[in-house]
């Protein structure tokens, strides 16, 4: 799967998705692209999933007709996530074309 970490993603957690393509926004050089901007840019260069914690993204762009999944994790806090990378990689496997999931970690 071709994965694209949004700006606050912890790139740590690339090494855990070692199985998939990751590139993060600022890789690409989309650093300052507003969220529908990221989107559109996104599904144009072929990604098949967004990974963000900008969890107001589902309130701000009509997700309906998108391509791409968007993963959002409820946190930003690398050591609660590390500690749940399963279930971000569960989250991934069961992602398919538009589908939005929130991932929260305790």
């Amino acid at each position: 799967m071709h994965i694209l970490f949004d700006q606050g993603t912890p790139l740590p957690l690339r090494r855990h998705l070692a199985e998939h393509t990751v590139v993060s926004a600022y890789e690409k050089g989309w650093s300052a692209l507003e969220n529908g901007d990221l989107l559109a840019a996104a599904e144009a260069d072929g990604f098949d999933a967004l990974i963000t914690t900008d969890q107001n993204l589902r309130y701000q762009q009509d997700l309906s007709s998108r391509r791409i999944a968007v993963i959002v994790l409820l946190t930003t806090n690398w050591p609660r996530i590390e500690k749940n990378v399963s279930l971000i990689v569960e989250a991934i496997a069961q992602s398919s074309t538009g589908t939005y999931l929130e991932i929260a970690f305790s």
